[in-house]
């Protein structure tokens, strides 16, 4: 199973909030919250959150395709953050936080594009579709306290408030997607 694993990259606004959600999917075998798309080797939090670094907060998903597809990923990226929304997501605004599809090879890329031409097609989202399809550059992990931080803070406000309605959201669109949990 193991040899099998792809990446899966995702930007959509803080990363604690896709982090919690692709957790929660069966066939995905890790979650790592960091930094994507930047000049800037290694950065910190601290350089990311001032926005001039290039670099996104993003997840990258290890995944086993034969129990999840990258459109199955798809699908629930599109559904866990507001594609309709420039510059951010929520609250959480500047260039650090835009909705992207970081795509790491030529497959990725045809149905990242199709599923947001799909949607748009279909006039899914009254407001023109902002998130974007760009090519994976790098990757770096998150400091250690940002790595599966919705579990160990469950409690915090900005899980309550934020993240927990995420959650539920997908647990009532996809729960046959989902692993046993609770």
């Amino acid at each position: 199973m193991e040899n099998n694993s792809q990446k899966a990259t995702f930007a959509g606004g803080c990363f604690w909030c896709q982090d919690a959600v692709f957790r929660m999917l069966k066939g995905v075998e890790s979650v790592t919250s960091g930094y994507s798309g930047g000049d800037i080797e290694n950065p910190t939090y601290e350089q990311v959150t001032r926005g001039d670094t290039g670099h996104l907060e993003a997840i990258q998903i290890e995944y086993n395709p034969d129990e999840v597809s990258y459109n199955d990923l798809l699908e629930i990226f599109w559904t866990s953050h507001n594609p309709t929304q420039a510059g951010g997501q929520g609250s959480d605004m500047g260039p650090q936080y835009e909705a992207v599809i970081l795509y790491h090879n030529d497959e990725q890329k045809d149905l990242a594009e199709s599923s947001k031409k799909n949607l748009e097609d279909e006039s899914v989202y009254d407001k023109p579709i902002v998130t974007k399809v760009l090519p994976f550059k790098n990757f770096y992990p998150a400091e250690g306290y940002h790595q599966d931080y919705y579990n160990k803070n469950t409690s915090a406000p900005y899980c309550s408030i934020v993240i927990n309605p995420k959650i539920e959201k997908i647990k009532e669109l996809f729960s046959e997607k989902l692993k046993n949990i609770e």
